[in-house]
């Protein structure tokens, strides 16, 4: 039984010689999905996508490397924004992606994975929303990166796997449509590798 403590030991503090941790900050483009407005009792129904707008992440990462590949686990805290007629929809979430990467060329690498979201508030301007179905949800993240000594650049597509919705509630708190609380983003990341 000592052996194998030793053995686990010895294991962690390796890959510690090979992980490095950082910090994390962006921009978000992003959109939230659909709003359907049901327009009277007898089913009419307006689908509108709404406008992306920018908005922002802070967070960070534990980087581990394996030769030309890597394990990337990120947590990050995220804000968003989208636009529907003369409303505005607003969405802060945790962000947990778990990414792998490969280096291709110099400092260039790929990189993809899920990501699991957990939805902290959101608000939608003039009117009532309920809180979303499912506060945690799933989806994927894909892109490339760069890394320069300490500092990293990515650019990254994030995309929900599943519809998860809110409830549009009237003044009488009588719902008047649904709204998809699904991310489908583009993500500008800057981050500082701290060891």
């Amino acid at each position: 039984m000592r052996n194998k403590v030793v053995c686990l030991v010895f294991l962690l503090a390796s890959l510690s010689c090979f992980a490095q941790f950082g910090l994390k900050a962006g921009l978000n483009f992003n959109s939230n999905g659909e709003l359907r407005e049901v327009v009277t009792a007898g089913e009419n129904i307006i689908e509108e996508n709404g406008d992306a707008k920018i908005g922002y992440h802070v967070g960070a990462y534990y980087n581990i490397q394996f030769g030309k590949l890597y394990v990337r686990p990120e947590v990050i805290y995220t804000k968003t924004k989208s636009e529907y007629q003369s409303n505005s929809y607003d969405m802060s979430k945790i962000d947990v992606p778990l990414l792998v990467g490969i280096k291709v060329i110099g400092p260039l690498s790929v990189f993809a994975g899920p990501s699991f979201q957990y939805t902290l508030d959101n608000d939608f301007e003039n009117a009532t929303v309920s809180d979303v179905e499912n506060d945690i949800t799933a989806g994927f993240h894909f892109g490339a990166a760069v890394q320069f000594g300490n500092i990293g650049l990515d650019l990254r597509y994030e995309r929900g796997f599943s519809e998860n919705e809110a409830a549009v509630l009237d003044s009488n708190n009588i719902q008047i449509g649904t709204l998809d609380s699904r991310p489908s983003q583009l993500i500008f990341s800057l981050s500082f590798q701290l060891e």
